[in-house]
């Protein structure tokens, strides 16, 4: 049988006990990169599972898993009973399930499935442990984890408690049995302000932010990426870093330009001034200096090839804020293509294998992650999505109540039912 869990109950005791009774039990340990393709990181290490599980007197041998699938495992050591809980009958597991099912007739093994432990009392102890991945010292250090662990980390938008949660609870079961959610949130600027009626100039104070960004984090558990604009006044950008550290914030993004800050997405069409690439790279420095863990992380966004200032550009200032200590480049176009990213990224490449790339590919939407993964880009942030989304359904809503003269009709089509959205929104101790 095979085990993922962070924690050791007595429902795991117990099944294990079961399968010891029918022979010599052999316990594959999924490791951390497995456990990734279908849940958040696991909060214990991989070899301290490892020898949690090997601790056990009634386990004969404990060997790695590095695959959802069973296929490897049964083709090499063509075990004679595969041991599992019944809970994955149904669900994005059934396809491995049938998998297991049809292997075993082919080599004459048997499946044997006892039912899955229920109990208040367990089920109490792992939303225990769900809850510590909100605790900022866990919270604030697991971006960094889930680089190593994933090819690339997927985020989506945020910009209030409840987009928040949507960014949390989002999940869709693939066809292959793997489970696809959000790594992170990305809390956007352009959101933020929007979501307050106010334009994207930097408007919103670093105070204001921070209240929104403490709200989204009182309801969820996932890394927070915070798109920092500019950065500011280097001198207030060092403390805001130390105030956004201290809260679990996983990372801040700023863009290396100066003055009013307009929208990257206008490009030339408004006047945006790029800033110094050597006294940029100097904000980075006195802010890393700043910081009071490894685990915070600052990457520097590009903004060369949104001012057309050419690849050349990118590549030197790239290079000048790495130095510097940024922890990775974001490189940012606003081309229907992404051949300008992909060149860059090919070339930062050769120079710096092990820096992480952030892409926001937001006019270039047509190209898939495998593709952008394959290109070498680690973080992808799909940035206001929830928000845009948002919008035309409120004034289709609008729309709809002005013209019928009342809330019936044509309005209640584009509105989920209010008992809907009472039951999403969690209730501490239910």
């Amino acid at each position: 049988m095979s085990v993922s869990t962070d924690i050791l109950h007595y429902g795991h005791i117990r099944i294990m006990q079961k399968a010891a009774a029918l022979g010599e039990l052999t316990v594959g340990i999924l490791t951390d990169n497995v456990i990734c393709q279908y849940r958040r990181p696991s909060l214990v290490p991989f070899e301290e599972r490892w020898q949690m599980i090997k601790a056990l007197g009634f386990v004969s041998r404990v060997i790695e898993k590095d695959t959802l699938s069973y296929r490897p495992i049964i083709e090499q050591y063509h075990p004679d009973i595969i041991v599992h809980g019944d809970e994955w009958k149904t669900g994005s597991k059934a396809k491995l399930r049938w998998e297991v099912i049809r292997l075993l007739e082919q080599m004459g093994g048997e499946l044997i499935e006892f039912p899955y432990t229920k109990d208040e009392n367990i089920n109490a102890l792992e939303r225990d442990v769900f809850r510590r991945y909100a605790i900022p010292e866990i919270r604030r250090g697991m971006l960094r984890r889930l680089l190593k662990l994933k090819a690339s980390v997927r985020v989506l938008e945020a910009h209030s408690g409840l987009t928040g949660l949507v960014a949390e609870n989002a999940k869709v079961h693939m066809c292959n049995g793997e489970e696809r959610e959000f790594d992170a949130m990305w809390i956007s600027s352009l959101c933020d302000s929007s979501s307050r009626g106010k334009p994207d100039i930097e408007l919103v104070d670093w105070s204001s932010r921070i209240d929104r960004i403490n709200e989204i984090m009182e309801v969820t558990t996932k890394p927070i990426i915070v798109d920092g604009d500019t950065g500011g006044l280097t001198e207030h950008f060092v403390y805001n870093v130390q105030t956004l550290e201290r809260l679990g914030v996983s990372a801040v993004i700023i863009e290396d330009k100066t003055g009013l800050k307009k929208n990257s997405l206008f490009g030339t069409e408004v006047k945006q001034t790029q800033a110094d690439p050597e006294n940029f790279g100097e904000k980075i420095r006195l802010a890393k200096h700043a910081l009071k863990t490894s685990d915070f992380m600052i990457f520097a966004r590009i903004e060369s090839l949104i001012l057309e200032q050419g690849m050349e550009d990118a590549l030197m200032r790239a290079g000048i804020y790495v130095n510097a200590g940024a922890d990775g480049i974001m490189i940012h176009s606003r081309q229907k293509s992404p051949d300008e990213v992909f060149e860059f990224c090919g070339k930062f490449r050769h120079t710096y294998p092990d820096i992480p790339i952030v892409a926001i590919p937001t006019t270039y939407n047509q190209i898939r992650e495998e593709e952008l993964i394959a290109h070498g880009i680690n973080i992808i942030i799909h940035a206001n999505h929830l928000l845009r989304s948002a919008f035309p359904a409120m004034t289709r809503t609008a729309e709809a109540i002005l013209r019928d003269g009342c809330s019936g009709q044509d309005a209640e089509k584009y509105c989920m039912p209010i008992k809907e959205i009472i039951n999403f929104i969690p209730v501490e101790g239910e």
